[in-house]
């Protein structure tokens, strides 16, 4: 298996994996929601504001990742992971924790200090993601399921808190995303 760092070009492979991930597992109207949200991604991925990075067996794309900058009003570089997805065939083989693990250390080499993500915590705490207080790093819309707000220092030093509302990207500045 190969990882790539993908651009625009890479929308239309990206876009089609989403929606028939999220179709499979959480119905079409999903699978509709979460392909549209990855090819808006894909169409302004930058490397900066929006990274995506892809998994390849072979020539084909099996899995796909999604990091994209929280902002602050600090210095402090804050990444948020999603989505993710990692084609049905080849889910339970540990593709996405190895993506995910591959995507972090990519922050890391660009000098960011905590990525965070909003998902299933069993799964997110495989590849060192812990509950995170909005205390501490408060979330750019309300959360849903604030059990699902999870944080990972890049640094190894713990998080430390972070004053102010941050703003995302505008493909995640909808109240259906959290």
């Amino acid at each position: 298996m190969n990882y790539k760092i993908l651009d625009k070009n890479s929308k239309e492979e990206v876009a089609s994996l989403f929606k028939s991930v999220f179709s499979a597992s959480e119905g079409d109207k999903e699978g509709e929601l979460i392909g549209n949200l990855a090819a808006e991604l894909s169409s302004r991925a930058d490397n900066e504001e929006i990274i995506c990075i892809g998994a390849y067996e072979e020539e084909s794309i099996i899995g796909a990742i999604f990091f994209t900058r929280l902002r602050f009003n600090e210095s402090t570089k804050v990444y948020i992971l999603a989505p993710v997805a990692v084609s049905t065939k080849h889910q339970g083989k540990g593709i996405g924790q190895a993506l995910i693990n591959y995507g972090l250390n990519e922050l890391k080499n660009h000098s960011v200090a905590v990525a965070i993500t909003y998902g299933d915590p069993s799964f997110y705490s495989k590849v060192g993601f812990q509950a995170l207080s909005e205390n501490v790093i408060q979330a750019p819309l309300k959360l849903s399921m604030p059990e699902g707000w999870l944080g990972q220092s890049l640094t190894g030093e713990p998080i430390q808190t972070i004053n102010g509302c941050p703003t995302c990207v505008e493909e995640f500045n909808d109240p259906a995303y959290w």
